[in-house]
């Protein structure tokens, strides 16, 4: 550019949108809403509106609003604030070198890719933003400063799900689609090339608009206190949020905090129904789950806009083998691809007593020759063994530390590193067989019961766990990754059988989830179980598995056909039989 300026595209200008457009406003009236979280496929405007956000903002004192960007690959010393490491050196003194928290205060922080963020860096930020202040204590550093941000994160579903206990304090979600009329799309189109030919003309020819949007936002800023909300409106709201289910009332809390605004938005004096439904979508897109069902009628696939990438997927293309026994009718030519269980709805059995698998999974020791229960489906390297849960993560440099300890020294003769957390974290991804041929004997039962085990040793060790489910025509998440909890088995005994066996599509899913699931945490250990009686046709492919593996053969008929050893040894992972964990 001719002056060598750096120009966003304004907001005003960006064509469509409107519901992004108004879940930013609001959070500009009101940062205390908590920020905006928006998903969508890419070229969906959302980086876009993001950015162009700080330039309808209200300025403070004359100066610019800040637009401060995290990096992916930011330390929580960049993002909290560290040390000055020159001002130990030059002057002797410890001083407080101001992160990207304080440099947002009064401005908008902006997370491209968030549900890629590391979950601890996820936390804090989310914590500063609700609380408006950032409280340091760290290299000998105490420091207290204010943090007033508009929080915005970005995020393409395809690249995997914000966990949804993180996600849930996000103040309002919106979700964008990328289908467009023909009209919008020349429009769109138009629009940005005519930016791109003269930034800096384009920006000025919105100039108006962009300053009359910022005034309308300053003017509801000041409005926001003098606004009543009814307790009728309110005893509404309560309403709502039990009919959705949500859990907690963070959604009470936000959902009037951004009524107000949008009355403040409209001119209005007083909170009415409008400012209400207005942003009930905000509000509970996020959080809404299914009610409870009894068990009388079919559990829901999963929880809405809480499952890990690929939660829903059309059944596996192989054909289906459900195994016929003797005496059983062939299944109807239209009906082969998920044979005779095909036809059967699903069903409920409860959850059998945990059944226990043993320590020695997973473990560095190798195990017991004397346990049956315990094959290997190939041989496994010694490098490829499971969880270091006793090692320490080596921890980042404690630079007040190391200059002490360097007595003025530079550079010092040694790094002193801060002390690591204990253990690792670790996920328990457990792949369950939900076809009507696990129905047979008690088997589903059986094999809710190893997962009840599972669970149980995951919530003692503060460890993650998540259930895919593969049975009818559908892969779901049966259990988003969340901390095990300290009771499943209510939880289990909602989880139904019937139908085929899409597996291969189960495998190609849970790959996927594992390799996203390293992308945001390289340190998280994986722990993967397959649970399945095996009653699949087609070859298993030899694949190299994130993390370590144990298929779990359900199959209790005398004659076994062992498809699901035959599974283990093509996935390298280890092998254990129900029948012998029973026994």
């Amino acid at each position: 550019m001719a002056d060598g300026s750096f120009h966003n595209f304004p907001f005003t200008a960006v064509a469509g949108q409107e519901s992004l457009k108004l879940a930013l406003v609001l959070t500009a009236i009101n940062p205390g809403i908590g920020g905006v979280l928006i998903s969508g496929p890419r070229g969906s405007a959302k980086s876009t509106l993001a950015r162009g956000l700080a330039g309808v903002m209200p300025h403070l004192e004359s100066n610019e609003t800040a637009f401060v960007t995290l990096p992916l690959g930011a330390t929580e010393d960049r993002l909290l604030g560290s040390l000055d490491i020159d001002s130990v050196l030059n002057d002797k003194q410890v001083k407080f070198q101001p992160g990207l928290l304080a440099q947002a205060d009064q401005g908008v922080l902006y997370v491209d890719e968030v549900n890629l963020l590391a979950d601890s860096l996820v936390d804090v930020l989310l914590d500063v933003s609700a609380s408006g202040v950032n409280r340091v204590e760290r290299d000998g550093v105490s420091h207290v400063h204010d943090s007033r941000f508009v929080l915005v994160g970005t995020m393409n579903p395809e690249e995997g799900e914000l966990r949804p206990q993180l996600k849930d304090r996000f103040g309002l979600m919106v979700t964008l689609s990328n289908q467009y009329t023909l009209e919008e799309r020349v429009q769109i189109v138009r629009l940005r090339d005519e930016f791109d030919q003269d930034p800096k003309g384009f920006c000025d020819a919105f100039k108006y608009k962009q300053r009359n949007l910022r005034q309308s936002i300053s003017h509801a800023k000041t409005r926001l206190n003098t606004i009543k909300c009814a307790d009728a409106l309110r005893m509404d709201i309560a309403s709502r949020c039990q009919d959705a289910n949500v859990d907690g009332v963070r959604a009470d809390i936000v959902w009037v905090r951004a009524a107000i605004a949008h009355a403040a938005w409209r001119g209005a004096n007083t909170v009415s129904i409008e400012d209400v439904q207005a942003v009930e979508d905000f509000v509970l897109a996020h959080r809404r789950q299914t009610p409870p069902q009894s068990k009388q009628s079919p559990p829901p696939s999963s929880p809405p806009n809480s499952a890990p990438p690929s939660s829903r997927r059309p059944p596996d293309s192989h054909k289906q083998d459900e195994g016929q026994g003797p005496g059983k009718s062939s299944p109807s030519p239209q009906n082969d691809s998920v044979g005779e269980w095909g036809s059967m709805l699903p069903e409920l059995q409860a959850t059998s007593d945990a059944v226990v698998i043993g320590t020695q999974l997973f473990s560095e020791a190798p195990a017991q020759s004397g346990n049956s229960a315990l094959l290997a489906g190939k041989q496994r390297g010694s490098s490829q063994g499971g969880a270091n849960l006793g090692k320490r993560q080596s921890g980042s440099i404690d630079m007040a530390q190391t200059l002490r300890s360097s007595a003025g020294e530079w550079p010092p003769k040694q790094l002193v590193r801060r002390k690591g957390r204990e253990g690792k974290p670790v996920l328990h991804c457990i792949l369950l067989d939900t076809s009507g041929s696990t129905l047979a004997d008690q088997t589903f039962a059986k094999a809710k019961g190893v997962i009840l085990d599972i669970a149980e040793r995951a919530y003692l060790r503060r460890e993650q766990i998540s259930i895919l489910g593969f049975g009818g025509d559908q892969v779901d998440w049966l259990l988003p990754q969340v901390r095990a909890p300290q009771n499943i088995r209510a939880q289990l005994d909602t989880f139904s059988a019937g139908g085929g066996t899409p597996m291969h599509q189960a495998l190609v899913d849970a790959q996927q989830y594992l390799v996203q699931a390293l992308r945001q945490q390289p340190e998280l250990e994986l722990n993967s179980y397959i649970l399945t009686d095996g009653r699949v046709s087609g070859d298993f492919p030899v694949a190299a598995w994130q993390g370590a593996l144990a298929v779990i053969d359900t199959e209790q008929s005398p004659i076994k056909r062992g498809r699901a050893q035959e599974l283990a040894q093509a996935l390298n992972a280890d092998y254990l039989s129900l029948s012998q964990l029973m026994a």
